[in-house]
């Protein structure tokens, strides 16, 4: 198709951002140290509302979406009481727990591999729950915040920030096409081939392309890692759910496009982070 031709023309031009996966195939790192790396840029946003002793010291949290759990286990070492790491690829759960011993938190954390809108949590048990760039991925975002707030203590707060799905890189694609806004340009049938294409020689080529794409009941393939989360959404979202608001910001990609950030319908695509803390 002229369409993959181009795209594949045009990610030649752009250099590839770092990404976990193309660290993990050169054997730099692996997911799990990268993510304990970005532990504090995870929670960043949320300090113009709380501090770090408020989020986690005693506190007894849960980190939904963790991935391989660097950044739980980065959590653990800011004085929890106890942390949990949940995400629904259970293929993490040794890079976790290996990581949380060599980090002197072994106690502290456990991972649970589990859909976040079905959680076995009994209600008002956790003091802090976190949603770290997993609210744009999550199958039933609805469900999942009904969930949240069931497992929160009262007056517990739930910290969620996620970049829109119309951000540059909203695809979640970087690891194999670096173009910004691609998913505005090319529709998801050349993406999904474009991609496929990029990473199916790569050492874990295959378990890429299951990860980000399946089929529906009639056979055609979607990106199934991703909701395509916009603002207006979630908004939309956020009405239908039990709680109290405490903070809310937009954060913009660059200063020098603030204006374009606060703007009505073209803010989707100049916002860098949605960031909320939310109260029982």
């Amino acid at each position: 198709m002229i369409s993959e031709r181009i795209c594949k023309a045009v990610n030649k031009i752009f250099p590839m951002p770092v990404h976990p996966f193309n660290l993990s195939n050169d054997g730099k790192m692996t997911y799990a140290e990268w993510q304990y790396l970005k532990g504090q840029d995870t929670i960043k946003f949320y300090l113009n509302y709380s501090t770090v002793d408020e989020m986690f010291k005693d506190k007894v949290v849960l980190d939904i979406g963790c991935g391989a759990a660097g950044k739980t286990i980065y959590y653990a070492k800011k004085g929890v009481k106890k942390i949990y790491g949940l995400e629904i690829l259970e293929k993490y759960k040794e890079e976790a727990e290996t990581l949380a011993v060599i980090k002197g938190v072994g106690d502290k954390f456990q991972f649970i591999a589990k859909d976040a809108s079905k959680m076995d949590f009994e209600d008002n048990y956790f003091d802090t729950i976190i949603m770290n760039d997993a609210m744009e991925h999550v199958d039933n975002p609805e469900e999942v915040l009904v969930e949240c707030i069931r497992v929160l203590k009262p007056a517990g707060k739930l910290y969620i920030n996620f970049p829109p799905y119309n951000h540059p890189y909203g695809a979640h694609l970087s690891d194999a096409i670096s173009i910004p806004w691609v998913h505005v340009m090319f529709g998801d049938k050349t993406l999904i081939n474009v991609y496929k294409d990029a990473v199916k020689d790569l050492p874990d080529g295959k378990e890429r392309i299951e990860f980000r794409i399946s089929k529906d009941e009639n056979g055609k393939e979607y990106f199934s890692y991703i909701n395509k989360m916009t603002i207006k959404r979630f908004l939309r979202i956020l009405k239908t759910v039990n709680h109290r608001l405490e903070y809310y910001k937009e954060i913009p990609l660059r200063s020098i496009v603030g204006l374009l950030a606060k703007a009505p319908v073209i803010n989707e695509f100049f916002v860098k982070m949605v960031v909320v803390v939310i109260t029982k």
